[in-house]
């Protein structure tokens, strides 16, 4: 093994993280141009059959589609947990989304990488530094920060802001169990397969909840968010998993510490472009403090790590 291969496998785990990070800042926008003609549940439905059966046709052609045999190798009960998390995670952030802002969902939702990043200290042995975890407290304030910026709302809209953000708690959770469960399964399965039997298994997990007559209503304009945010779906979790196998929990959720900053600025791009459909999000100066406070500790926790990086436990 060439001295330099660790390294090397590092940086292209935090090249494929930064791909999801950018596709995941967008998402958000892609969700509520979506969500303005499919219920949260159908749209979710279709996103994970589409990724899972264009995914499925890939690996068919090239022979390398998941067996039985590797699935019981890998754990049913892990492979069971992993894609009821993800389930959860995806229908509690449309439905978050739907009750918040574009921005807050995403800034919100920071805490599964935090949350992922920490698990990964505990369940695969990774370790941080003082100015990694310095790093995590400026990451926890400045998502306090942000919260309590929109606090100062009429009650209506402040129920549904904390409501909302309850519920961005419950997908960030679940995101890092998946995340954790994930970075298991991958010890056994390589990343593209594991997906595709995930994908599958979480639209047909959705399908008896969904209303697939819906989809016969939808617009042309409908059909290029769903299909952006099916596409999204494949390729951002599909370089979410490549990045889990070349590189730590901690590093790959250090990057996506960043993607609400990639949120606000794709927020902006699409107001000025269909300003009829997305307004302007107007954010509090504790909301701006709040939302640079979490991007230098997310750049903290990054910067911050040990420099043997070179025992990765993928």
């Amino acid at each position: 093994m060439s001295r330099h291969e660790p390294s090397g496998r590092i940086g292209l785990g935090l090249a494929l993280a930064t791909v999801t990070m950018v596709l995941w800042g967008s998402l958000p926008i892609g969700l509520q141009g979506a969500l303005r003609e499919l219920d949260p549940v159908t749209l979710t439905t279709v996103r994970m059959l589409v990724a899972g059966a264009v995914l499925g046709a890939v690996l068919a052609a090239r022979r390398e589609l998941p067996t039985w045999a590797g699935l019981r190798a890998a754990g049913l009960g892990l492979f069971v947990f992993a894609v009821v998390m993800l389930t959860t995670n995806f229908t509690a952030f449309i439905y978050g989304l739907d009750l918040t802002s574009a921005s807050n969902a995403q800034m919100m939702i920071q805490l599964g990488p935090l949350l992922l990043g920490v698990g990964g200290l505990f369940v695969f042995g990774e370790r941080y530094t003082r100015l990694q975890w310095l790093g995590v407290a400026v990451l926890v304030s400045g998502l306090g920060l942000f919260f309590a910026g929109n606090l100062d709302v009429p009650d209506a809209a402040r129920s549904r802001y904390v409501m909302g953000t309850g519920i961005m708690v419950v997908a960030a959770v679940t995101w890092a169990a998946y995340g954790l469960a994930q970075k298991q399964l991958l010890h056994v399965l390589p990343s593209q397969p594991l997906m595709c039997v995930i994908y599958a298994a979480c639209g047909f997990l959705l399908l008896p909840a969904s209303t697939p007559g819906n989809l016969a209503a939808v617009s042309g304009v409908g059909w290029l968010w769903v299909a952006y945010c099916a596409g999204n779906t494949l390729i951002g979790y599909g370089a979410f998993s490549m990045a889990l196998e070349h590189a730590p929990a901690s590093r790959v959720s250090a990057i996506l510490a960043v993607t609400p900053v990639m949120t606000l600025v794709f927020a902006r791009v699409a107001a000025e472009i269909w300003p009829a459909a997305f307004a302007v999000e107007v954010l509090s100066p504790g909301q701006w403090v709040g939302g640079f406070a979490v991007v230098a500790g997310s750049l903290a926790t990054t910067l911050g790590a040990a420099r043997p990086d070179a025992s990765p436990s993928a």
